[in-house]
This record gives structure tokens, sequence and C-alpha cells, in this order.
């Protein structure tokens, strides 16, 4: 690791006002943004892309983009809607895509994900059929995949749940955001407390191996006693793991920058480290900024799953909006947010009859490639180990990436035994951090992009 110290003390501090002045930036799930996304010179071959992904398990993802209602927050890909017939005909489409793309599948499934949207808007049966294409078709073996499903409270019933247990979820995940009545209202989300009660109760009483309960700070007319509130609330239905999102207000999103809680400045930072004191007070660890759970002892474990690292690639998206990663290349559908453009491209998915390459996405230069490795170990608990990555690109993080030295000199991360690793603070800075890190030619492809 490079010893020297690049940057003077007046440059660090200035660089952590910058971060502390705008802590929100950009929510940075995956590396780079989907909205560095464009359409390829020439289609890919889905056999080129796979046939020498280096990954020893694969990831399977199934994007269910329907949804009871479009939360004033969201800007992903869904369609409020509940018809049964759309449903029908999207998995449909589902099933189609995933009997051309089965025979890329030649790596064992490590874990498989149901996401969207609110899988669990789809009837039971169709539920089920989810399952059967995932073992049916892709060749899932639900004994050795860590398998996880996200729902809502208003879709949680028997007949649905049923479903999850029996084909061996492991993990529920149900968006909760607000205990309060008056704040679930003001971003746009028709949920009552008691509601959300309803749907714990028989989620516990199913009592799935892993329940995770998401939940959102800076809400229209939260205040900090409030949010502690919804927080305690949660806790005491004791899930196993729980993400606390800061709100975002972004294009297309019904709430706007004003509508975020405050006191004549941003408070989603106060919040964010008053649970991070309750949440380590009740025996949870903090994993990223977002995600915070207890360990699970090792005789709890129902099944041991293979193993997948955060840092390989091998994720297959099946569906309209997942995306697709193999080493080099991302790919995914087209990208929208206003209903008619997510009507649209949906429309497309479930006419086509041939899903057999890719057209849109991004294609990884060396540089992109380490840069996603950096981001995908830094911004979480476990660190970006530098041995690791002189292994895989023959370099060192420091030389290749010298501002990194920016984060050690300001106390935001340290290495610790050869892993540089961030601390609560540094977390916290995770949505300015990732943001900061982004390439000058990732950068002017999102500034670019225009969302349909």
């Amino acid at each position: 690791m490079t010893e020297t110290t690049v940057y003077d003390a007046e440059r660090v501090q200035a660089w952590k006002r910058e971060l502390a002045a705008a802590p929100y930036r950009s929510y940075l799930y995956s590396y780079p943004h989907k909205t560095a996304y464009r359409t390829f010179d020439r289609p890919k071959r889905l056999e080129d892309l796979w046939k020498n992904e280096p990954a020893e398990t694969f990831f399977l993802y199934m994007h269910i983009p329907f949804c009871g209602a479009r939360c004033g927050f969201c800007n992903l890909f869904t369609l409020p809607d509940k018809r049964e017939d759309v449903h029908e005909r999207y998995v449909d489409a589902l099933e189609r895509q995933a009997r051309q793309w089965a025979k890329f599948a030649v790596k064992p499934f490590a874990r498989f994900a149901i996401g969207g949207g609110t899988p669990t808007l789809l009837r039971a049966d169709q539920l089920s059929r989810l399952f059967d294409i995932a073992e049916n078709i892709m060749g899932l073996n639900p004994d050795l995949a860590s398998i996880s499903v996200e729902t809502s409270p208003e879709t949680i019933d028997r007949g649905r749940l049923n479903v999850l247990k029996e084909r061996g979820v492991d993990r529920v995940s149900m968006g909760i955001q607000s205990f309060i009545e008056a704040e679930a209202s003001a971003i746009y989300r028709p949920q009552k407390p008691d509601e959300v009660r309803r749907a714990l109760g028989l989620l516990t009483e199913y009592d799935f191996p892993l329940l995770n309960l998401d939940l959102i700070y800076g809400l229209p007319g939260q205040t900090l006693d409030s949010w502690l509130y919804s927080l305690d609330e949660a806790l005491s239905w004791e899930p196993g793991e729980i993400f606390l999102y800061p709100l975002y207000t972004r294009e297309h999103t019904i709430l706007k920058p004003g509508d975020i809680a405050s006191r004549g400045e941003d408070i989603r930072m106060l919040f964010y480290l008053a649970a991070c004191e309750r949440l380590e007070a009740r025996g949870y660890e903090q994993f990223s900024m977002r995600r915070f759970a207890r360990r699970a002892p090792e005789s709890a474990a129902v099944k041991r799953p293979l193993d997948y690292g955060c840092q390989e690639e091998g994720m297959m998206g099946l569906g309209c909006g997942a995306r697709s990663y193999t080493q080099h290349v991302h790919y995914a559908s087209r990208y929208g947010v206003s209903r008619r453009a997510t009507e649209s491209i949906i429309a497309d998915y479930v006419a086509a009859e041939d899903y057999g390459g890719a057209d849109y996405g991004f294609e990884l230069s060396a540089d992109e490639l380490r840069r996603r490795f950096v981001l995908k170990g830094l911004l979480h608990s476990e660190g970006l180990t530098l041995s690791e990555y002189r292994g895989r690109f023959g370099t060192d993080a420091f030389d290749d990436l010298p501002e990194l030295n920016l984060l050690t000199e300001s106390g935001l991360a340290a290495p610790d035994g050869g892993v540089l690793r961030m601390g609560r603070e540094g977390l916290g800075y995770s949505d300015a951090i990732g943001d900061w890190l982004i390439s000058d030619p990732v950068r002017g492809l999102m500034r670019e992009f225009v969302l349909p």
C-alpha cells in the first residue's frame, strides 16, 4: 500500500466538508449506474457473453415490475397495475425468456431473488410458477441456494406465504417505511399501521429463517422521536435484518427535495446516527450504510447455500427491468420511470419472441472493473481487501486510485489487517463517497441520460 500522503491537511478537510454538505447524492447500489447504459453498436450474443464467465456460482434474479401503487419516493422500474391477466401474460413472457436463457446457466445458482415492484402482488399460483421456472427450466436447486422474496403488507396472506414456505424461501423482505399513518400517507403509501401489524403477525407465524424489514428516515413531517418510534416498533418483531434508507427524491418521483424532513437543515444524518446507536444497543451489527443484522448462530441455519462473493459477477436477470452482469458486460432492458415509458417497455417485453441478444447496457473497461471492485468492497463493512485487489488486477489500489488516500487521511477509512474498511461515519457518507468515485466517462453518460 502506498504510504505517501498525497493531500495536504487543508485539502483533506475541504473534501470532507464537501461530503458533509451533500451526503445523499446518489444511491449507488450497483456500478456503473443504470443511467450510464446505452444501446450497443451491435447486439451482443448471450452465448458469447456467458461462455467464459469465470464466476464459480451464479445469482438468478427475477424482476416483477408491478405494484399496487407508486410510492412518492420511488423511481424504480415498476408499474402500478393489479390486473391478473396482465400479470399472467408477463409470467408467460418470463417463461419464454427463461427457456432461451437456460442453456447459459452452466454454473449452479448460489442465490435466487424475486424482486420488483411487489412480486407477491401476483396470485399464489402465479407466484408458484416463478419457482417452477427457476427450478424446472433454469435448474435452480432450492436446497443449495439462498432464496429471497420481496413483499408488502397488503399482499401478505396465507395462500402466498404457503407458496414461499413450501418452495424453501430463506428470506422475506417487507417494506414498511413508517409505522405512523400520517408519515406513510405523506409519501403516498396507502397503508395503515394495523395492516402492517397484521402482515407481521402472519410472517412471524410462518417463521421464515430470515425476516428483513425496510424503514425510511427523513419523511415529510418526521421527527427524531417519530423516527425512533417506528424503528422500535420494527425491532419489537425481532427481525433478523433491517434496512434503513434515507429518503431520496429524484427526477420523476412525486416527492421533491423540499419534502424531506428538515429543521432548516438536512437532518437525515442525525436520524442515521441515532438509529445506529439504537441498533447497536439491541445487538445488531452494521454491514453497510443501510443494512443491519444479527448474526445467527451456525446451528440456526436451515441449509448451507453455495458460496457467492459480492465481488463476483455471474448474475442472470430474468424479466423486464432486470439487469444481468457478466465479467465485462452489464445489460438490461431499457429503463424508464414515467407510466407511459414503463408501460411501453413492458409491452415490448411481453410481445417479444426472441430474448437471445443483449442490445442495451454497458461494457466495462479495465478502469471501470477496478472501480467496481473497489466500490463493492469499500461501501460494506467487509471492506476492500487490498491483496485480493492486487491478485485480481496486478496493481496496487492506492496507485490506481490515489484519491483513496483522502479516505484514510480524513479518518473515514483505515487499513485493518490488509483490509481498507470504513467505520460508522464513513459508511454514513456512502452515497457521497460512491458518487465521488464514479469515473468521468460514466458521470458524463449519467448526466446526458434523459429519463423517459
